[in-house]
């Protein structure tokens, strides 16, 4: 019997009915996870891993009226914001809603500002659901593969096509469900000696076990020491050495990420630049450099702080969002493929040389809540809900250095528009089924300055090795 992601869904429309037997399980994994804890054990945790904890809570089900919900407040969204039983708030959190920027200056869209957060915005329903389908299936079928470094990469041999394709043939019958082998397994009995792992590199390199992310403490990247990271050793990590060979179906849930454009090293957390900067699709790189174009920017930085510097630090050469909407430039990210139980802890990005430019996050599928803070994990986090088709711009230096994350995927959001075929949609049907249990995300940011060559930054032994951006 074919495993399908269908089955690894749990009932959750039921969870916030206290006479469902959702909520009783609930009930009784809580009493048991929680029988032997300490009490008061809370007080120490900071206000960020305070918010981290109510909103991931499996019982009682955390309640959403503090969190930012601009959904709540049309009504032709209704059908949408019920499911699941998650729905917040429109006025939960003082934000200011701003006109986008069109050539015809005719939009009924607009962009959500937040006084706290200077170069934070949301922008609900930016993507079409046409558009969201496309760049589902795009981030499933044509970009987690070959030469785009998953996850799973290091510790399986996946099929050169890409694991979801061969999950759609799996399903489709067109071929079976074959055993999908780790490389571990695979080089014990056919490696080399000059193909094996160095004892050196074991004791450098890193196995990435199962559970959440570690999460390293890396120093900020900057022109001024981009030499010292692009000379920082970068070692692959060694393959698992105790996983087992499982089917196609049963590892497409494990798909968790997969890289965009410059390759990034979870290791050491800074980019390898010797790897080339890679490829930025036209359709997410469309997506990303409208959205920047048709924000407007005036009006995010107008309040002191923002406009003209003050005490936001913007480098030596003052603020640019100016010249965004010709300057920004997409080149690195990564698409997550996030699970139901799956989070994202409170973390800040420091490995782009360009610490003030634009960061664009689409969601897609299910629904989430996201946190954002401030430079520490004492600022309080700002709750935000974020659906399928919204688009978040985390921008300028109080907002690219704040403390954020994702605590909890919403379970049974997704919306009506992506459910559903056509005879034109081939396949669809398997994209539905597995975003019933998943939110992707696709993540993009651009790495270096206006003006900055990495090669000439990057001086010293190996430097020639440094490949330059495309232009």
């Amino acid at each position: 019997m074919t495993v399908t992601t269908a089955t690894l869904a749990s009932s959750t429309g039921d969870i916030h009915d206290p006479t469902s037997a959702a909520y009783k399980k609930a009930r009784r994994k809580h009493w048991k996870s929680t029988r032997n804890r300490p009490e008061h054990s809370e007080t120490d945790w900071t206000p960020f891993r305070a918010a981290e904890k109510k909103y991931k809570a499996s019982f009682p089900p955390p309640d959403l009226s503090d969190v930012l919900d601009v959904a709540a407040a049309d009504a032709k969204r209704d059908e949408e914001t019920a499911r699941g039983g998650w729905k917040g708030r429109a006025d939960a959190v003082e934000h200011t809603g701003v006109p986008l920027c069109t050539q015809d200056g005719q939009t009924e869209q607009k962009a959500y500002l937040f006084p706290g957060t200077p170069g934070l915005v949301l922008l609900p329903t930016f993507v079409s659901p046409a558009k969201q389908r496309h760049l589902v299936r795009w981030a499933l079928r044509d970009h987690a593969r070959e030469p785009n470094e998953t996850n799973l990469d290091t510790h399986y041999v996946l099929p050169p096509d890409g694991l979801w394709n061969q999950y759609l043939r799996v399903r489709n019958g067109d071929c079976e469900d074959v055993e999908i082998f780790p490389r571990a397994a695979l080089q014990s009995t056919s490696s080399t000696d000059s193909d094996k792992v160095t004892s050196a590199e074991q004791n450098h390199a890193q196995v990435e076990l199962p559970g959440p992310r570690k999460l390293i403490a890396n120093e900020a990247a900057s022109p001024e020491n981009f030499s010292d990271l692009v000379h920082t050793p970068k070692l692959p990590a060694p393959p698992s050495q105790t996983l087992r060979a499982l089917p196609t179906s049963g590892l497409v849930p494990k798909l968790r990420w997969a890289n965009i454009g410059w390759y990034y090293h979870w290791g050491t957390k800074q980019y390898d630049f010797t790897r080339g900067p890679g490829e930025i699709a036209g359709l997410v790189r469309d997506v990303c450099k409208s959205a920047v174009d048709k924000i407007p920017w005036e009006m995010a930085f107008q309040s002191g702080e923002g406009a003209q510097g003050g005490q936001m630090d913007w480098g030596p050469d003052g603020p640019d969002w100016m010249d965004w909407r010709t300057t920004y430039e997409p080149d690195a990210g990564i698409v997550n493929f996030y699970q139901t139980k799956d989070t994202l802890m409170a973390h800040v990005d420091r490995s782009e040389i360009c610490a003030t430019s634009p960061l664009v996050s689409i969601s897609l599928g299910c629904a989430a809540i996201f946190l954002i803070g401030g430079l520490t994990r004492d600022d309080p986090p700002t709750p935000i809900l974020l659906r399928s088709g919204d688009i978040v711009v985390m921008s300028g230096p109080a907002c690219r250095r704040a403390y954020h994350g994702v605590p909890r995927i919403l379970e049974g959001t997704l919306p009506p528009h992506l459910e559903g075929t056509s005879d034109s949609e081939i396949d669809w049907e398997l994209y539905e089924e597995y975003l019933r249990c998943t939110r992707i995300n696709v993540n993009v940011r651009q790495v270096f300055p206006k003006g900055f060559d990495p090669q000439s930054h990057g001086h010293g032994a190996g430097s020639q090795d440094v490949k330059a951006p495309r232009s």
